[in-house]
């Protein structure tokens, strides 16, 4: 079955490809078509707010909603699209009671036409009784009735193809379902390549390391069709990074941290409606290609917001991505005392995941300096963290927290030279990554624990199995520089000059625009000018 799928896929992504240079939209969120049982200026409105709901611009697509009902507030699917933006299923979020107030406001739907009564019907099973994902699952299940009852019904086929990854969220094996879902969305993309949700939907459903070529075309062509949007601009970075796509990868995250400044200051929005995930996103792509210092600028931008939204209890989103930061500041160029370079502002007050991966930060980079008490003083913080209860999501898990406690012990041990010891803790780590959801972006784990395994594995003086750790490693997260230059040395320690000089020469390709007195440029280089 799962080869059929995938027969499916191919056939799709490559007649796909012929719509990569299609025409802009005139439209700022892209083309879609959704007929409604009114007219005018309701139905533009509401037109606008679906297009924003496809790219997941939910305070926009709430803003056009409400415009649609007020100017007809009789209009039922007005109401059902209000209900719509208070669900946001990747990202785990749902305003029921809102949602709720907004669906009661529809009392007869006997005079719309019966499409639209099935619209209504889904979303009411979406905000019914039971559990979230029993709810998710039946909102699908009536969705998946529509689309194949309304064969022309674009919009059918993506709200089905989004309710896929909704479910697909949390269930433990969820490849059918995105091969499901992506397909789905990529028949939209072919039918109609200007339309936000065929590229946006299908990113999601092949953001993952074994199926993200498939996304390429829509990646290339999602900022275009929705040029308004900061997350549109920003959601080709996911399939770019899981190629190791790094320029690219830099102009998506730009242009969607950009686009997002411009908004809040048109709009006179509050500074929390930045983008501050693409800021994260640019930090580390920017540190896969050696630019160090524009990496550092990046990162003042994110201290100084904190800092100020600390201040005036304006801002706090700004730190939700601090600890991910500071550790990329220096696991990514292993200048392992940058930390103290970049202290929490005075009065952060973290929530308990974003605590613990501070204390990973702090735990971690202590270790690999030698410092073994402050080390164990914050592996012991990290425990207590993992101890207490918090609340658990598809983001935040338990898992992370332990395999940061094995890293930092592991790191402990590699500094003490006990090797033994510490391939043992890494290996109980890379158990726990492997229960995690796929790689999506800069690594959540923050190290990833094959690539710290295969640097054990090379300190030990195991070069074929630090080759064949780092070769995992890359797979997982391709041209990732620390994996890239722990392949070059293992494979240069066990005479496979082939591999070596191909991830040298890898190596000297991404850090191009680099400083010349990098470590890692120079070494390749030298390498390179050797052989």
């Amino acid at each position: 079955m799962f080869r059929v799928f995938t027969l499916i896929i191919i056939f799709l992504f490559v007649n796909a490809e012929k719509y990569t240079y299609a025409s802009n939209s005139s439209k700022q969120l892209g083309s879609i078509d959704f007929s409604t049982s009114v007219s005018g200026t309701a139905q533009t409105h509401f037109l606008h707010g679906v297009a924003a709901l496809h790219s997941f611009w939910y305070t926009e697509a709430l803003s056009a909603f409400k415009n649609s009902i007020s100017a007809d507030p009789q209009f039922a699917m007005g109401y059902w699209g209000i209900a719509m933006a208070h669900n946001h299923p990747l990202w785990e979020e749902q305003d029921f009671e809102s949602a709720k107030a907004a669906l009661s406001k529809i009392k007869n739907i006997s005079k719309l036409t019966q499409r639209e009564q099935d619209y209504i019907h889904a979303i009411r099973l979406l905000y019914g009784k039971g559990e979230k994902h029993a709810r998710d699952k039946a909102y699908s299940k009536a969705m998946k009735k529509i689309y194949h009852n309304y064969p022309n019904d674009l919009e059918a086929a993506c709200f089905y193809s989004l309710s896929i990854l909704g479910v697909a969220r949390n269930t433990v094996n969820k490849l059918r379902l995105q091969v499901e879902a992506g397909s789905i969305a990529l028949e939209v993309f072919k039918k109609n390549p200007n339309h936000p949700c065929g590229a946006h939907y299908s990113i999601h459903a092949f953001d993952n390391p074994d199926l993200a070529r498939l996304a390429l075309p829509s990646a290339k062509r999602y900022a275009k069709i929705a040029p308004a949007s900061h997350h549109a601009q920003h959601m080709s970075a996911h399939i770019f990074v899981q190629l190791g796509m790094w320029a690219d990868a830099v102009d998506s995250n730009t242009n969607g941290w950009k686009t997002s400044v411009d908004w809040v200051e048109k709009k006179n929005l509050p500074l929390s409606n930045r983008d501050y995930h693409s800021l994260q996103w640019l930090h580390y792509s920017l540190l896969q290609q050696g630019l160090i210092d524009e990496a550092a600028s990046i990162f003042a931008i994110q201290q100084k917001d904190m800092a100020e939204g600390i201040q005036t209890q304006s801002n706090l989103r700004a730190g939700k991505y601090y600890y991910r930061m500071l550790a990329a500041s220096f696991i990514e160029t292993e200048n392992w005392e940058v930390i103290e370079k970049f202290p929490p502002p005075d009065g952060w007050k973290p929530k308990s995941f974003s605590e613990a991966g501070y204390r990973f930060a702090r735990g971690f980079s202590a270790a690999m300096q030698g410092k073994i008490e402050e080390a164990n003083k914050h592996l012991l913080e990290l425990k207590a963290i993992r101890k207490q209860d918090f609340k658990k999501n598809y983001y935040k898990r338990i898992e992370y927290l332990k395999v940061w406690e094995l890293e930092i012990q592991t790191a402990i041990k590699l500094y003490q030279k006990d090797f033994e010891t510490a391939i043992k803790l890494v290996k109980q780590a890379i158990l726990l990554e492997e229960k995690l959801p796929s790689p999506s972006g800069p690594p959540r784990i923050l190290k990833p624990s094959y690539e710290l395994l295969g640097e054990v594995y090379l300190k030990a003086e195991k070069p074929i199995q630090a080759q064949e750790n780092f070769s995992i490693s890359l797979l997982r997260h391709p041209n990732r520089i620390r994996s890239l230059v722990g392949m070059a040395r293992a494979s240069n320690a066990n005479r496979n000059r082939e591999t070596a000089n191909e991830s040298y020469q890898q190596l000297v390709y991404q850090l191009k625009n680099a400083s010349a007195e990098l470590p890692e440029l120079k070494e390749a280089r030298k390498f390179l000018k050797g052989k």
